[in-house]
This record gives C-alpha cells, structure tokens and sequence, in this order.
C-alpha cells in the first residue's frame, strides 16, 4: 500500500511553494493537503479557539484531495488527522516555504510548527524552506533536496518526537554543493519598529530589524546555507533546558 503523505504549508494554498512539494510528494504516495486559506506566515504554533474553523474543498491539484482550512497551519495538521483522514499519516510535510526558517527564525514559523506539531502525534514530519522570498521563487533544486529528503525518510526509521527542518539556499549559477546535518545557529532579531501616523493623526507600528549572527562556528544551519549547502536541523518540541536542571534543584523546597 502506498504511504499516506499529509501536506501543508503556512504561505497559504495557492502559494508556489506547496505546489512544487506536492509535486514531488504524489511520486511517492497517496497525497492529502490541507493548507490555510490565506497566508499564515509568523504564525509561530498559534491554534485557533475563539471563533470556527472552515474546511472547503479546492480543484486547485489534480490528482489528489486538498481543502482549504480558516486556521493556522497548527489547525491544518490537527484537523487533518482528526476530522479527514481519521488516522494518522506516514508522513507530514510542510512548505516550501517562500524564505528560510533557520536558526531562532524556527519560533516563529508557520511552516515549522506544523512539522513541530506532527513531531508531537509522533508522525514523520519535515518542515522545507527556500531562502527566497519571491512569489515566483525558482523551486526547482528545492524540489531535488525534497526529493532526496522525502525518500530516506520513507526509507529509514524515523526518530519518535523529532521532525526535520530543511532550509534551502537561494537558486544561483552555481548548484547546491550538497546536504549537511547541522545544528541551529545561535542568532536573533534585534527587533525595532517604525512608527508612523495615520490619516487619523494617531500612531501605528511596523515591526522591522536586523537579524544577527553570533554565531560563527561551521556546524550551524547558517553556515551550511551561506556556503551553499541545503542545511537539515533535527527539531524537537521539548525545550527543557536540561544542562541547567541541576543549577536550579537548590530553589526546591
């Protein structure tokens, strides 16, 4: 029996990205998407609990069966395997993303935390990002990485609790050197915002900033994706921060 593959993204159904992931799942199973009506980037893990969630049906794919979803991509995933297929899937993919989800940029994302969610019901799962932020991004070596990605998934036993974050350079002249295993760079927003007044004369806000690295060491996911590589970061949803335990067992009472 072919493998059941669940897809999902947070840029929203009709987005490039999902359509080249689909493209590339449908050559190894029977493919379901469930992807956000809208645009749901920055959306972090955010559920929806204080007004319903909508499912349509959509013709956009052929080939495979796909709804629309109101909610979040977190929301895709819950309903997905609760309410459509009633089972859980061999397989969860999100994205491609339109821009990279490396480093700390993981917390915030959309993409990522509808892998993270799968990781969570112990399902195969893998989050995939571009680091190209254009609607008509060229996906065509990130569908090579996907590719390869998807079948040593299918093909190997995957971890309990951990999904996969996958982050892809930007197409250039020359080809993606390769895939390497990394670890997440240590390296944040320094976020600012831009205030401006509106008609009203009252204020209003854009968040902006300057992403930093702090990080220099040539085993991280930066590293990888500024030296041309497809970097690939084993995620969990566990953030117990275990080397300080034994630091905090003195405030016990």
């Amino acid at each position: 029996m072919k493998p059941l593959i669940f897809v999902t993204n947070d840029d929203g159904i009709s987005a490039k990205g999902i359509r080249s992931l689909i493209e590339v799942a449908m050559e190894f199973g029977e493919v379901l998407v469930i992807a956000p009506d809208k645009p749901q980037s920055g959306m972090g893990h955010a559920i929806t609990m204080n007004h319903p969630i909508r499912l349509e049906k959509s013709i956009l794919f052929e080939d495979c069966e796909a709804y629309t979803c109101s909610g979040t991509p977190v929301d895709c995933v819950k309903i997905g395997i609760y309410e459509v297929m009633h089972r859980k899937p061999d397989l969860i993919l999100s994205g491609i993303n339109h821009g990279d989800n490396s480093s700390s940029n993981v917390l915030y994302s959309g993409t990522m935390s509808a892998a993270v969610e799968g990781a969570m019901e112990n399902i195969p799962s893998i989050g995939f990002s571009l680091s190209d932020h254009n609607s008509d991004a060229d996906f065509s070596e990130a569908k090579e990485i996907a590719r390869q990605i998807i079948q040593d998934s299918l093909n190997s036993v995957f971890p309990s609790h951990v999904c996969l974050n996958v982050n892809i350079p930007m197409k250039s002249e020359s080809k993606i050197k390769g895939i390497k295993i990394c670890r997440q760079a240590h390296a944040f927003w320094a976020d600012r915002f831009d205030k401006r007044i509106d008609q009203f004369g009252k204020p209003y806000y854009w968040l902006t900033g300057e992403f930093l690295n702090q990080d220099m060491e040539e085993d991280t996911d930066l590293f990888a994706l500024e030296n041309g590589y497809a970097s690939v970061v084993p995620t969990q949803f566990d953030m117990t921060a275990y080397k300080v335990i034994e630091q905090f067992k003195k405030w016990e009472i």
